[in-house]
């Protein structure tokens, strides 16, 4: 049909008219001929009628029938070569059109085309202006005839050239079709109407009312000897899978795999496990394709499904899971070899694929689990008999010492080999069925369908029998080193297979309590380790491999609370054996092993140190947390660490660097990556230590502390150019090491203190560069911007005092004449001197952003202030007070007869808010501190200001004076009790019990005088008991004259001042208590001194005296009210006890009572044993809690140091501070820790509240713990001391222990 008659011409032009006339409207709205020719290229996807048109239909008619022929026969060959079934869909479609358009056929179609179509353009534009009228003709017409004239033919059921073309036909014709292809007609009339079929479209044929009696046909004809039948049958049943709705194919599918099911059952199917399967056969090549086909559909099936009702979805997966359950029966003699359905699909989808995306979604997962469960629970049966089978092979052939073979691997070295093995066709059904129940144990649904019972197994096979068994493949069956797995991209080693399910498993929090949480699965990973612990034979293939996968599995275990638990205390804490050790001992007896090159078996092996890694890892998981750390320190596993790295850091610097042109430099620089790598691997596992506070003790004594924060500012650096630097674990090891003198050190040496001001500045102020400023900064709207917001905190978890002690002792502030725009500061002293002490004009102006930086540094300071000994050592060196009272005496508006109203602005709020706040030491209701910020209204601050002392007396609420009372049976009783000569037995726990109940009751009673009676009777009976003492008694007699000869530290003088003036307003003192005081505090510092040692150190903290104040001792002067003799005869009574070592931080200032390490490490034992159980506590009692400070990379250990170096001084008032050190003194010093957790228990909601916020660090250290009376949360602290007493008591005693 090439050539064009002049008819055809005539009906082209007609139809070329109709086309752009139902056009005509988008036409004309075209700005320009350049858009209109857009539109009609793009006509097919935006006009919805373009296939009704008539010159479309004729266009499509045309080629059909000019190269019909030629697809047709192009695609014959492709399915004949196999080409199309192996490359896709898609593939074979460009092959296709490729041929196409190269032949003689196409190109002589085109040429005709493009001749006839410019005559009747021609014709068109010849005949313009007749159009023009003629439209005009139209529009004259009513508009009823204009419509009904104009979409005469734009219907596809009244097409003139239907009867032309097989594209689309009407129900007779499908009728006829179907009745020719009835299995009674002749062949040749079969084929012919087959042929038809192909080219009509699917949902055509799938919609029509002959379609029933049409896939009966099909079904039939699909077991046809004839391949031509099934392969275009095939060919139709793709096409519709492609083309048609789910609601339409789902019977097309049914249909397949009900073929399928027949022929399986048919007696003419004798297919055999033993015999093999011969792929290049021409029946069982047609087998696959009908299967694979089937495999297809289901996995682009999950897509569409949602979209349909629930039925349709599950008739496809009956039909499936149907044709599954094929076998022959129990009494066959050849059941157990009967080739199965389930074979074929394992060797077109070895994986499992489909059932992955059947059970992806809950709409489908529920169908699928409950036709397993009801009916169907036969597959799971045989899958699980499959894993075992496998599993029995793999063991009896490991135990007799030879290789299994890999068939997987085999098969895939052998790319002309067309057939499987008896063996291999087990192997590929195998690794189906352990995808598919690997699957199946992630979802609830699917754990439900357990326990199984087998029929040769007299245990039905439960979840956890499932995983052990899971865990024994992958050190039974047959492994491949890790350098050879690079080889195969896809690998199917059961090992590989095994772990990856194991892994997915551990990622699922529910999943994986149900399934790995138990002994049994845990004793299953760890037998290859328990094997070379106890030098037994171990028939393992590959142990290197095997081990680095138990281990990555182990550590996943050990990264979550509850698996954690399971490797620490086994699956039931109380009932745990005492002679079969939990996890966590095998472990680390094991990685002790490795690291010390014990393991015989494993010497010389290449990849050991990936071995030792992964170990490593595992235990890092548990000692990065305080419960596993308390586990592991028996082990002494950070001693074993930092001897391995202290070799492997000797070795990194004898390996030479790499010369150009010197030979065999590739095997000498893959050394030194080797070495350097491992030397990487244990700074990490050392630093790891420091996220706890007594790991941070164990680190410093390994002496690599300096190194791993060396390391950790190198991956910082590395880690802030991927914006990594956020990691929460990282923060914490940074906030923990601040909190002690020797890590701020480390901090400072390493240069990332150095970085982290450079960088605040760069977004302050400016940075080192002139970068080209493409849009102008947004005006900060808050006093600290967001941009500023993570710096500030970093600051504030940074500067503790131990820390801000090293950084700023002795040192002045620079005070330039003048300082350059581009001047960055590099350290702590640079951002006091230009952001706080503003006290001239060359500060100010070297500042871009006055106000917003100034108002930064105030914040800092606020902070910095809430911490007493901070407070005191700013104030003595730089005189704080005295810069903000200039500055806030310059910030006044100028009138005639003098200075008038201060200026209220941003920056004189921060600083009247500070000024109060460091003058005043108080509780929630013992001062006031004005808000910093403006109200709305006529009076936007109603806080006087002021620039001299004293302070406004409005910030001073007024304190009531208390009658003693000493009515109160309940007291007398513990009176009478406490003054009693004789002492009967447990005399102790009497007292304590009789001052617990008037703790209770009375709260407000034990205070003053009476308070000071009861602790000083009860610490004089203690410290005259040997069992009592826990320190030696010393012989110390105070005189007056060792006052006039010692002079204080401006430090504790200023600290006299301070608690002397905080005493009067509580009407505890009276006047010249100073002298009594400064006795009291001489004398201490005197007679601690006997019992410290001499310490060499470059720490500022460990030169002689104790570097802050003594607040506890001024806080007993205050209790004893103000009698110097008594407090000091009290203290030194108190100091025999272990609870003075607690509570009393100078106490044990460079002791001789503590270990060497210990003291030259300056780490105090509130903080390494009271601040570090702190931790374990919480994160058992207020999980919420412990998380929120993880989140926010603050840690509880921090705010708790500051707590009890100050006596919680100006966050309790005075009444509850005297309570809390009674209840440590009377109840025990554990109640220290009970007391900061029922804090934190008090505080949750406001933590929660304010690690959102992203201020929680900011929150803690500023407010005072409103609304918190000790004695209400003394029955709290009663149930913790029943639990935790013992571990914790041994704690405490132990700190003069060497390990601690």
């Amino acid at each position: 049909m090439s050539h064009f008659t002049s008819k055809d011409e005539a009906l082209l032009q007609s139809m070329l008219r109709q086309l752009l006339q139902s056009v005509k409207e988008k036409i004309t709205r075209a700005p320009s001929v350049e858009c209109a020719e857009e539109i009609l290229l793009h006509l097919e996807e935006t006009d919805e009628n373009f296939h009704n048109y008539e010159f479309v239909k004729y266009l499509r008619e045309y080629i059909n029938n000019t190269v019909g022929s030629v697809i047709e026969e192009e695609t014959e060959k492709c399915s004949a070569q196999n080409q199309g079934e192996v490359s896709g869909y898609d593939t074979l479609v460009q092959h296709v059109t490729k041929k196409t358009r190269e032949s003689k056929e196409y190109k002589e179609m085109m040429h005709a085309l493009k001749n006839v179509m410019m005559v009747v353009v021609e014709s068109l534009v010849n005949k313009f202006e007749e159009d023009r009228m003629h439209n005009k003709e139209l529009d004259s017409k009513p508009k009823k005839d204009r419509q009904s004239g104009y979409y005469t033919d734009n219907c596809s059921d009244s097409d003139s050239s239907f009867n032309q073309s097989y594209a689309f036909m009407s129900q007779e014709q499908l009728q006829l079709l179907v009745e020719r292809l009835d299995p009674v007609q002749p062949k040749e009339v079969r084929q012919e109407a087959l042929q038809t079929l192909c080219f009509a479209p699917p949902s055509d044929i799938l919609n029509s009312e002959s379609w029933p009696n049409l896939r009966r046909h099909l079904t039939m004809s699909l077991s046809d000897p004839d391949a031509t039948f099934s392969e275009k049958i095939l060919r139709f049943y793709a096409k519709s899978f492609s083309s048609s709705p789910f609601n339409m194919t789902r019977e097309v599918y049914t249909s397949l795999a009900r073929h399928l099911e027949l022929y399986f059952l048919s007696g003419e199917y004798s297919l055999r496990i033993s015999a093999g399967l011969d792929v290049s056969n021409t029946d069982i090549n047609r087998l696959l394709k009908k299967v694979r086909l089937l495999n297809e559909y289901q996995k682009e099936a999950p897509s569409s499904w949602i979209r349909h009702p629930e039925k349709y979805m599950e008739e496809v997966v009956e039909s499936t899971f149907s044709l599954l359950s094929v076998k022959h029966g129990l009494n066959h003699p050849a059941s157990l070899d009967f080739l199965s359905p389930v074979y074929f699909l394992a060797l077109l989808d070895i994986k499992a694929v489909w059932f992955k995306k059947w059970t992806h979604a809950f709409y489908s997962r529920t169908v699928v689990f409950r036709l397993l469960e009801k009916k169907y629970i036969t597959l799971i049966r045989a899958a699980v008999q499959q894993c075992l089978d496998y599993f029995e092979f793999c063991k009896a052939a490991v135990s007799k010492n030879s290789r299994v073979n890999d068939f997987s691997q085999q098969h895939c070295s052998d790319n002309q080999n067309f057939s499987y093995t008896g063996p291999e066709l087990q192997y590929a059904c195998f690794v189906h069925s352990l995808c598919l129940l690997g699957r199946l144990l992630i979802y609830k649904q699917g754990q439900n369908l357990f326990p199984v019972q087998l029929k040769n197994k007299k245990d039905s096979v439960s979840i956890t029998d499932l995983v052990v068994l899971f865990t024994q493949l992958i050190y039974y069956s047959p492994t491949y080193p890790k350098t050879a797995l690079a080889v195969h991209a896809e690998n199917y080693s059961p090992t590989s297979l095994v772990t990856e399910i194991l892994q997915v498993i551990c990622d699922q929090t529910g999943c994986a309590a149900e399934c790995l949480y138990t002994d049994a699965v845990i004793d299953a990973l760890l037998h290859p380790v328990r094997s070379l612990l106890s030098g037994t034979e171990v028939y393992i293939n590959c142990i290197e491999t095997t081990l680095i996968d138990v281990a990555d599995i182990l550590a996943r275990i050990a990264a979550v609370e509850d698996g954690l638990s399971l490797l620490l205390y086994g699956e039931n804490k109380k009932t745990a054996k005492e002679d079969s050790p939990t996890a966590v001992h095998v472990i680390v007896q094991f990685t002790k092993k490795l690291l010390h090159d014990d393991i015989s078996l494993l010497s010389g092996s290449e990849i050991l140190p990936v071995v030792k890694g992964a170990f490593i890892f595992v235990c890092r998981q548990m000692y990065r947390t305080c419960e596993g750390l308390q586990m592991l320190i028996p082990y002494g596993l950070h001693e074993s660490l930092g001897e391995a790295w202290k070799k492997a850091s000797l070795l990194s610097e004898r390996v030479p660097t790499p010369v150009t042109g010197a030979g065999s430099t590739s095997s000498k620089s893959l050394v030194s990556k080797n070495v350097l790598l491992w030397e990487e691997t244990l700074l990490d596992a050392l630093l790891n230590f420091s996220a706890t506070p007594k790991g941070l003790l164990l680190l410093y004594s390994t002496g690599a502390m300096n190194d791993c924060v060396n390391f950790m500012f190198s991956s910082f650096s590395k880690k802030l150019q991927t914006n990594e630097y956020e990691e929460f674990g990282s923060r914490v090891i940074v906030t923990q090491m601040a909190t002690t003198p020797t890590g701020a050190v480390a901090l400072q040496s390493s240069g990332f203190i150095k970085a982290l001001v450079t960088e605040l500045w760069a977004l302050l102020e400016c940075g080192k560069d002139d970068l080209r400023i493409t849009q102008p900064k947004s005006t900060p709207v808050d006093p600290i911007d967001r941009s500023c917001q993570k710096f500030f905190l970093s600051l504030v978890n940074l500067l503790t005092y131990p820390a801000v002690f090293e950084f700023l002792s002795k040192q002045d502030i620079p005070n330039k004449p003048k300082y350059s725009l581009r001047e960055v500061p590099t350290d702590i002293i640079d951002i006091i001197d230009r952001l706080i002490i503003l006290n001239s004009e060359a500060k100010i102006h070297s500042l871009f952003s006055y106000e917003q930086s100034h108002i930064f540094g105030l914040r800092l300071l606020n902070v910095l202030c809430c911490e007493l000994n901070t407070l005191l050592l700013l104030e003595t060196q730089y005189k704080v007070s005295q810069v903000l009272l200039s500055a806030q005496e310059e910030n006044v508006t100028e009138t005639s007869e003098g200075p008038g109203d201060f200026i209220i602005d941003g920056v004189s709020v921060e600083r009247n808010h500070v000024l109060v706040r460091i003058n005043l030491i108080g509780g929630p209701q013992e001062r006031i501190l004005p808000l910093r910020v403006l109200d709305k209204g006529s009076d936007p601050y109603p806080w006087p200001m002021f620039s001299s002392f004293p302070l406004p007396k409005c910030y001073l609420p007024e304190i009531p004076r208390k009658a003693e009372c000493r009515q109160d049976k309940d007291l007398d009783k513990l009176l009478s009790l406490l003054k009693s000569p004789k002492k009967q037995t447990g005399w102790t726990e009497i007292c304590r019990k009789q001052f617990c109940k008037v703790m209770k009751a009375k709260p407000g009673i034990i205070s003053g005088t009476i308070l000071a009676e009861l602790i000083e009777t009860f610490v004089s009976h203690l410290s005259e008991s040997r069992s009592d003492c826990y320190f030696g008694t010393g012989n110390y007699k105070a005189t007056d004259a060792d006052v006039k000869s010692e002079s204080l530290s401006s430090v504790q003088q200023l600290g006299i001042e301070m608690t002397v003036r905080y005493g009067k307003y509580l009407n505890l003192l009276k006047e010249h208590a100073e002298n009594g005081l400064c006795f009291v505090l001489v004398n201490c510092e005197k007679f601690l001194k006997q019992q410290q040692r001499t310490v060499v150190s470059s720490l500022c903290c460990l030169q002689e005296r104790y570097v802050g104040y003594d607040w506890f001792a001024s806080s007993v002067f205050l209790m004893m009210s103000g009698d110097a003799e008594k407090t000091l005869t009290f203290l030194q009574r108190l100091s025999r006890l272990l609870v003075s070592a607690f509570l009393w931080l100078p106490r044990l200032h460079i002791s001789m009572h503590l270990p060497i390490t210990t003291v030259e490490s300056g780490i105090h034992p509130v903080y390494f044993c009271s601040a570090h159980h702190v931790e374990m506590l919480l994160k058992t009692e207020l999980p919420l809690v412990f998380s929120a400070f993880h989140m926010s990379g603050f840690t509880p250990s921090q705010i708790c140091l500051q707590w009890i170096t100050q006596c919680f001084w100006n966050y309790m008032d005075w009444s509850e501070i005297c309570h809390y050190i009674a209840i440590c003194i009377f109840l025990g010093p554990d109640y220290q820790i009970y007391m900061c957790i029922s804090v934190f228990r008090h505080l949750q909601q406001d933590i929660l509240k304010h690690t959102e916020a992203q201020d929680l660090q900011v929150f803690l250290k500023e407010e005072a713990l409103h609304g918190f009376r000790v004695s209400d949360y003394l029955q709290y602290m009663e149930s913790l001391e029943a639990i935790y007493r013992p571990m914790l008591l041994k704690g405490m005693r132990n700190i003069r222990v060497q390990k601690t």
